[in-house]
């Protein structure tokens, strides 16, 4: 389990009469980004809710870097994760300031209730110059334009140095400059010496940057492949898990796009 920065076996969530994941075996090895792939309602972010310890699976062990849940103070497992998401950006308080978001993600908590050590602070504004934000550290963050909101949650991801970084579906409502900018910072960020292991989630191929290695697609809660992108984003897979005729192309530039034979 030394390598393991992922682990779940025979995963299945029921609530009464729903089968809402079933047989979910999903293995990830230090070195490795992944995608979670699929459409909407598939079941990616129950499988992240489980990862993280919020929803306990009905049958099935879960380890994340090293721990198995139910063993292991989930709070301090937590601290060790960073989460970015439009759900997120939606519950931070909008009164806090760019610079304040930031810092809050060494806590783990959603505003700032404690007085930072002064590194931490400056590691924030290094932080913000990185991404993008160094002339928007005062300002609250409901004034942040979507793009500005996702990268400065990014930052806040990053400050405490996360071994695991969990993005759920992060560009769903930027625009193309706005994507395009996200993911050349992820790519940077992935490519650092403490680079923490990475899940995408989305259900648009266009958003899987090049340094992702591998990718899980799921349909109605059972993953339909598991492996390198060159096995999982393939046309048959993708037809199958959306349920539409699809070609999907691998560009000069190491993305992937996906067309409907129909139009």
């Amino acid at each position: 389990m030394a390598d393991s920065v992922l682990d779940l076996s025979e995963i299945h969530l029921r609530r009464g009469p729903l089968t809402l994941l079933s047989n979910v075996n999903w293995k990830i090895e230090k070195g490795q980004h992944w995608a979670l792939l699929g459409p909407n309602g598939a079941g990616k972010t129950l499988i992240l809710r489980i990862v993280t310890g919020y929803i306990w699976p009905t049958d099935g062990q879960v380890t994340v870097l090293g721990h198995r849940l139910g063993r292991y103070d989930l709070r301090k497992l937590r601290t060790k994760i960073g989460w970015v998401s439009q759900a997120l950006s939606d519950l931070m308080p909008g009164h806090t300031s760019v610079l304040e978001t930031i810092v809050s993600g060494y806590f783990a908590s959603l505003g700032l209730y404690a007085k930072p050590d002064q590194n931490v602070t400056q590691k924030a504004q290094l932080l913000a110059e990185e991404f993008g934000l160094a002339e928007m550290t005062a300002r609250p963050f409901a004034h942040l334009s979507s793009g500005e909101r996702q990268r400065a949650l990014l930052a806040r991801a990053a400050v405490a140095d996360p071994e695991l970084l969990i993005l759920d579906e992060p560009m769903s409502n930027l625009d193309m400059g706005g994507r395009e900018l996200f993911l050349d910072l992820l790519t940077k960020l992935a490519s650092s010496p403490k680079a923490p292991t990475i899940i995408l989630t989305t259900h648009n191929i266009l958003e899987i940057a090049p340094f992702i290695t591998s990718a899980l697609v799921i349909r109605k809660g059972e993953v339909m492949a598991a492996g390198p992108l060159d096995q999982t984003l393939t046309s048959s897979c993708l037809t199958r898990a959306f349920d539409l005729d699809l070609t999907v192309e691998k560009t000069n530039g190491g993305r992937y796009v996906a067309y409907s034979n129909k139009i």
